[in-house]
């Protein structure tokens, strides 16, 4: 049988619901009988040594009994199971099938550009290098750099070295909001590669893309895909927390493929696994050579009682005029959703344009490039925003931020958005809180260390 190329550059590294291919079933089946198309069954069963019986959905990898649930199903007229954890991606059930391609593999071009004409610092320079030489020896790497060290612009040569070589390369992200900030500068940066940006509602095109920007949920539909993975802000939750997302991010991988991780906040885990198992390199000074923005303290008493009340505190008043007159972007950081959203009404008595943003929110990738493009003058956030996007002169509140959901990883990663820009190097970083916390000491006493050159811990 002829191949059909376009299932063929489809499929290839994809495990895809059989139900869910677009494409005729007729050419399909006709694959799978050549055997180009491999069938595997949606959940595992398996007994354990108690006789019990586990499931694992190939998909996802999740085996946690929780999270199967039992049902009468139409299809195979009788009890069936169904695993809940990937559920939004269409249901897997034991008697659905997955399919992955399994014929020739299909040649990647090996002419390339790389179109960005920056210039990197001798420490990007130094890290570059010793990114490239782990990839090719098939090692993790960390890459430990601070917020605003250029991290991005580190991993151009060795992708496109990779790129050179027919390899085919991933970049992920536990957060989508990193993938909408990477995606624009890679297509810049590689003009003439085939990049493919997938996350939740993105259209998942025909072509064979060569490099691919995913959050790490896209990759259970991934296996034995790529030659090199860089995972970008690998500390970040929902990545450290959820064990199927590093399953998916190996699975993923083709056998022996190194798994890179990127991050200025990396855990004393991460970095002992690295240095263990692989190799880290430290970039404690930002691209522009200007010191990260340390925190200062201001006391806001009885703030969420006075916002329930319709009220904004006196020195959040001042702080947001002070921007608005100096016409100052900024970010303003809450601990919850419902707080922020009575906050809300009270800040667009100060200025109409200011919005609020969370992770349901749909508008989020729309607030935001309107505040990078001055069409709104701030934006009121959860985490949400912590990381993964840079606004020049942005200025930064966290309102709270004594409570827990404010680690130190988590603060150091919010005062990151101040003073990215070497046109604004500085910029101001308030910690309003009901009480100072143990995590916004450490927070300040790690961001006073880098400032000093201070070693990886």
């Amino acid at each position: 049988m002829v191949i059909d190329f376009a299932v063929q550059s489809f499929l290839t590294g994809r495990l895809w619901l059989r139900e869910h291919i677009p494409f005729n079933s007729n050419i399909i089946d006709a694959h799978i009988a050549t055997g180009n198309i491999k069938v595997i069954p949606g959940i595992k069963k398996e007994k354990s040594f108690l006789y019990k019986t586990i499931f694992q959905c190939n998909r996802c990898q999740n085996n946690t009994p929780s999270r199967f649930t039992v049902f009468d199903c139409a299809k195979c007229e009788g009890p069936c199971v169904y695993c809940r954890h990937c559920l939004k991606m269409g249901r897997v059930s034991y008697c659905t099938t997955l399919i992955a391609w399994n014929g020739p593999e299909p040649a990647f071009p090996k002419s390339h550009l790389l179109a960005w004409e920056g210039k990197l610092t001798p420490l990007q320079q130094i890290a570059s290098h010793e990114l490239f030489e782990s990839t090719i020896r098939n090692r993790p790497h960390l890459i430990h750099a601070v917020c605003g060290a250029g991290k991005t612009e580190i991993l151009f040569k060795p992708i496109y070295k990779m790129l050179l070589k027919g390899k085919r390369v991933c970049i992920a992200a536990p957060r989508v909001d990193v993938i909408l900030e990477l995606e624009p500068r890679l297509r810049v940066a590689f003009p003439t590669t085939k990049i493919a940006a997938l996350y939740g509602g993105a259209i998942v095109e025909n072509e064979l893309s060569q490099l691919i920007l995913a959050t790490t949920h896209q990759l259970y539909r991934f296996q034995e895909a790529f030659d090199v993975i860089f995972v970008d802000e690998a500390d970040a939750f929902p990545y450290t927390a959820d064990e199927t997302l590093r399953r998916a991010v190996k699975k993923a991988a083709k056998e022996n493929a190194p798994i890179h991780s990127v991050t200025a906040t990396p855990s004393k885990k991460l970095l002992y696994q690295m240095r263990r198992e692989g190799s880290v390199s430290t970039i404690n000074r930002r691209f522009h050579g200007y010191s990260l923005p340390v925190p200062r303290y201001e006391s806001l008493w009885n703030y969420s009682a006075k916002i329930k009340k319709k009220k904004l505190p006196m020195k959040l008043i001042k702080w947001t005029e002070q921007r608005l007159i100096k016409e100052e972007p900024f970010l303003i950081f809450f601990h919850n959703i419902i707080l922020m959203e009575e906050a809300e009404p009270l800040f667009k008595t100060l200025d109409r344009r200011i919005k609020s943003v969370h992770a349901s929110n749909e508008n989020r990738k729309e607030f935001v490039q309107k505040l990078r493009d001055k069409e709104i003058p701030g934006l009121l956030t959860t985490t949400i925003l912590e990381r993964g996007i840079t606004i020049p002169n942005v200025q930064v509140a966290v309102v709270g931020a004594e409570h827990g959901i404010f680690t130190s990883g988590a603060l150091v990663q919010i005062g990151g958005r101040v003073g990215r820009s070497s046109v604004y190097p500085s910029g101001d970083f308030v910690l309003f809180h009901h009480g100072i916390s143990h995590a916004m000491d450490d927070a300040k006493r790690e961001i006073l260390r880098l400032n000093k050159g201070g070693a990886s811990l």
